[in-house]
């Protein structure tokens, strides 16, 4: 079996005597016939049992390319509970572990291996119980695991036979070097591991490094001409800045029977657009971000994952990883922090095989050099244009901010947050807070009169 064998013929039903049977069937149930292009070149790496680093763009389907030769390996070694753990994924966010446990759970459906999620914000009692019953896969963030690993009794990785960092850019960001670093102390050495990274910056090879015994297989299925997939619509919108909240209503009501995720710079911006749209407009809307508790975010994607139609808003805390299926648009009203960020966000469309999808970024008319920038990237962007909306929702939304008080906080918060986004923002040349109009900004907050700002100079006149 080599990669071109998988790729032309593009089946996994060729896999038929070379894989455990119940994996196969497994994937049919889940209506999953033909590998992605990320499969097809990991697999025969990963399941002759070599060490693998694979760069993927987001959305490639690098969770199946390491899920069906774990599963395989722990089959053909018949591990069970008594043997305890037999494989470790380490994910950068609580919902990225949800979700690529949710693409085990259905993988393992005819499959007896025990298998368990171990994240923050649930009971620790719970995860003890767990552990003791002999999870044979784990699928955990770092900060947790290690705990386990250090202080909980009768958990032990002595048969450990895989680690998987998924997400080793974003696991760096997050600040888990020195979570991963102690876990890889307390592994077995004798071990295949396995490293998949959107991004392959000097501190990924490092990380590789620590985490490797052996030279790696390398496998990168970035195109080399686009940082985003072929099946992706995108484009900007020039939208001055009191005119926001006015297109951000238009467009979600011509998307009433889509599935729509919206991008915003803070926590605060998420809840304020949140009350507005859900109270205020009636609009289908759920809302994700990092300050909500582990249970309302795993509600909230959950939802959406399960809805034909809808609408999220979101800080980037969703932009990494999550495998939403059918998102049709995905709309940036605030700026993400550079071209990695934009490619991400976008990434929740457009995914796996022969998917389409559209994306949109808002920009200030001062903000249009952003474009030349992506275009460094390798992304292309088209112009959109749109229809002007009328001042109906404006006056609406005023009115609401001038006589509900629980809204004109919500709304202070979301515009100060706003501002402190802007005076924070790497690119600083492109997304300058000098030339916001502050009066201007906070209209699309709903303000007639700008509200006190004590982190900014006061404007020469």
């Amino acid at each position: 079996m080599d990669v071109e064998e998988i790729i032309s013929q593009s089946s996994y039903s060729m896999l038929e005597g070379k894989i455990d049977g119940k994996i196969l069937k497994a994937l049919k149930t889940m209506g999953i016939d033909k590998p992605t292009r990320i499969q097809a070149e990991a697999l025969p790496h990963l399941l002759r049992g070599q060490d693998l680093i694979g760069a993927a763009k987001t959305g490639s389907g690098k969770t199946l390319a390491f899920l069906i030769p774990i599963v395989d390996k722990l089959i053909n070694l018949r591990i069970s509970a008594k043997d305890g753990t037999g494989c470790i994924i380490l994910s950068p966010t609580r919902e990225l572990a949800l979700q690529t446990f949710e693409v085990l759970k259905k993988l393992l459906a005819h499959i007896d291996l025990s298998h368990c999620l171990i994240v923050g914000g649930e009971k620790k009692a719970k995860d003890v119980l767990k552990l003791k019953k002999g999870a044979n896969i784990i699928v955990s963030t770092p900060g947790r695991l290690l705990d386990h690993l250090q202080n909980t009794e009768k958990f032990h990785c002595n048969n450990l036979k895989i680690l998987v960092l998924d997400e080793a850019d974003k696991l760096l960001e997050a600040g888990f070097e020195k979570h991963i670093t102690g876990i890889i102390q307390l592994l077995p050495t004798k071990r295949q591991t396995v490293l998949f990274s959107a991004t392959m910056g000097e501190n990924v090879k490092n990380l590789a490094r620590l985490a490797m015994r052996t030279d790696p297989v390398l496998i990168s299925v970035t195109d080399s001409k686009m940082s985003t997939v072929s099946g992706l619509q995108q484009g900007f919108y020039i939208c001055p800045v009191e005119k926001r909240m006015s297109w951000l209503y238009k467009m979600l009501k011509k998307s009433k029977k889509l599935k729509v995720m919206v991008f915003f710079s803070s926590c605060k911006s998420v809840d304020f657009h949140y009350e507005f749209f859900s109270n205020h407009c009636k609009a289908s809307v759920l809302s994700i971000h990092g300050q909500q508790s582990q249970a309302r975010r795993k509600e909230a994607f959950h939802s959406f994952t399960e809805a034909k139609s809808g609408i999220l808003f979101c800080t980037d805390v969703a932009a990494r990883g999550l495998d939403i299926p059918s998102v049709d648009w995905i709309v940036q009203y605030d700026p993400p922090t550079d071209p990695k960020e934009y490619i991400h966000r976008v990434g929740r469309t457009a995914r796996g095989l022969n998917n389409t999808g559209n994306a949109v970024i808002l920009l200030r008319p001062e903000e249009e050099k952003f474009i030349e920038f992506l275009q460094k990237e390798k992304v292309y962007l088209d112009k959109y244009t749109f229809e002007m909306p009328n001042n109906e929702l404006q006056e609406m939304l005023e009115d609401i901010i001038s006589n509900n008080g629980v809204m004109k906080t919500l709304a202070r918060k979301a515009y100060l947050s706003f501002l402190r986004c802007y005076k924070t923002h790497p690119l600083k040349k492109i997304f300058n807070i000098n030339s916001l109009d502050l009066k201007l900004a906070a209209r699309a907050f709903g303000f007639q009169e700008q509200p006190h700002v004590d982190f900014l100079p006061k404007k020469k006149k």
